[in-house]
């Protein structure tokens, strides 16, 4: 059985190594969640661990900050290439782990890639600003350096595209970076880092150490760490905000979700049952931004949606992970698909309507996979546990709603605040939306409005602590820091005339043009 071992600058550790875990070492089982079986070992790693990557961090990091921004850039231009060149490789690989079918790795991987080729325009991302005349012979202007050493903890759902929106985004801004992937699906973030190394940058820069509460604690907690990005359910990221912040450190954490799709009287329905057959069950359900809430408004649009979903979703194929016609395939491990179908329970408890039942689905000759079948539930109401709580797997809710005010306070009083989508064919009734609902990131006629990656991905309340959102320019300034300078030089100063022996004068001197690049 291979064991998957930190990727630390000078340590000889490797995702794909065959050698056994070290001895004495705590270790986590990795699964492949089509056949239920365990397919690798994850070491879980020690504080001591951690200060090994920190070390290596801090000798490489100053070097790299030094190394002006094309060069940087280039390295981020070669990563990319070769995250393109292992596409198949890299997508097979995370679908073993995680579950996903091939074409959302694909999307996972490419997702990431984006805010790659985002972080290569680098140079001009870091321009700072510049007054001439702020007063007398007075200029003023700033600079932006980076911070130093960052870290990111990332969830299972995303194990390409979220530490590729961090770390991109920070090492091309001249910081190291420490990754801490989820011990359930860890072998793609530790290529990725074999990856960077490939395309030029130093040893040190992009480090991988896994492990679990022990490990992240250590890195809230270590004084060389300057700043942590989390994405994880929302108890999780307001711990490691808190605790980061009383450590000293700038935090950005990223929570759970609810996200709604509002459906008007005039949208097209059938659009919106294409949509949501995407948006509720792609991936199994397993996205921050997926939509497992559908808020029809006005009774007759309920029933006419329902009465398209019905045989909508019950035509969707559940199947493993390398099957290209399967719309999604397994969740990422037992006890995930035993929480799941208890929310289904739960939720049948509270007086929810049971239309389409998920559980105790099983897949011809993968009887052990940890699939559940697409679920609807409806005349769900926002009183019961089981809307005001995330079940994160391939269950739609349907909450009916009397007219649009009544539409807009649901996702708006809801405790978590990521992602909301309208359809409609009405530009009033949307622009009103928009405007009103008390949401991050909204769709209209999109059902997940996730931004490309040049904006920036953060929602409200209870799904994001801290101030600063994810990748964009938003995340350059959240791996940087600004100095800003304000010169005066005095009237009178003597301009030096030349050298005595002829030579070029040191004014002269101080003009010639460095190689670049």
């Amino acid at each position: 059985m291979r064991t998957i071992d930190h990727h630390i600058a000078g340590a000889a550790a490797s995702a794909g190594g065959g050698g056994a875990a070290r001895e004495g070492g705590r270790g986590g089982d990795v699964y492949d969640p089509n056949t239920g079986q365990v397919q690798a070992r994850v070491t879980l790693g020690t504080a001591a661990d951690l200060d090994r990557a920190v070390a290596a961090a801090q000798a490489a990091q100053p070097g790299w900050a030094a190394t002006n921004p094309q060069r940087r850039a280039r390295v981020m231009f070669r990563f990319k290439e070769l995250v393109e060149r292992e596409m198949e490789a890299l997508a097979r690989l995370l679908s073993s782990e995680h579950g996903k079918v091939i074409a959302d790795s694909r999307g996972d991987i490419q997702r990431g890639l984006e805010v790659i080729e985002f972080a290569c325009g680098i140079p001009h991302l870091l321009k700072g600003e510049y007054t001439q005349g702020a007063g007398p012979g007075i200029d003023v202007f700033s600079m932006r350096q980076p911070l130093g050493i960052g870290a990111g903890i990332t969830p299972f759902n995303f194990p390409a595209m979220i530490p590729m929106w961090m770390f991109g985004v920070a090492i091309a801004c001249g910081n190291a970076f420490l990754l801490k992937p989820s011990e359930r699906d860890p072998s793609v973030p530790v290529r990725l880092a074999e990856l960077m190394l490939e395309a030029g940058a130093p040893e040190g820069i992009l480090q991988v150490v896994h492990g679990d509460k022990e490990m992240v604690d250590a890195i809230l907690d270590h004084p060389a760490i300057a700043a942590v990005s989390f994405v994880g359910s929302s108890d999780i990221a307001h711990y490691v905000y808190r605790r980061g912040v009383d450590a000293g450190k700038r935090v950005q954490a990223m929570g759970g979700a609810k996200n709604h799709g509002i459906v008007m009287p005039d949208a097209d329905l059938d659009q919106v049952v294409a949509d949501l057959a995407g948006a509720a069950f792609g991936s199994a359900g397993e996205r921050c931004m997926a939509l497992p809430v559908v808020v029809p408004v006005g009774e007759q649009t309920a029933e006419r949606l329902r009465d398209k979903l019905i045989p909508a979703i019950r035509s969707l194929r559940v199947g493993v992970s390398a099957d290209a016609e399967a719309h999604y395939g397994p969740v990422v491990n037992a006890a995930h698909k035993k929480r799941v179908e208890e929310w289904i329970g739960t939720a049948v408890e509270e007086g929810a309507e049971l239309v389409v039942d998920g559980r105790g689905f099983t897949l011809q000759g993968h009887e052990k996979g940890f699939f559940v079948g697409p679920t609807l539930l409806d005349r769900v109401t926002p009183q019961m546990r089981s809307y005001q709580e995330e079940i994160f797997g391939p269950v739609l809710q349907i909450v009916r709603a009397p007219d649009f005010d009544s539409a807009l306070r649901l996702p708006s009083a809801h405790q978590y605040g990521n992602g909301v989508a309208i359809f409609t064919r009405n530009g009033h009734a949307a622009r009103e939306f928009a405007a009103r609902v008390n949401v991050g990131m909204v769709g209209i006629n999109v059902p997940i409005p996730v931004p490309i990656a040049y904006h920036s991905f953060g929602g409200w309340k209870r799904s994001a602590f801290g101030d600063v959102n994810q990748h964009g320019t938003e995340g350059v300034r959240f791996w940087t820091k600004v100095k800003t300078v304000t010169q005066r030089w005095p009237d009178g100063s003597a301009l030096p005339s030349g050298s005595e022996d002829g030579g070029p004068s040191r004014v002269q001197d101080a003009f010639v043009i460095p190689t670049m690049g």
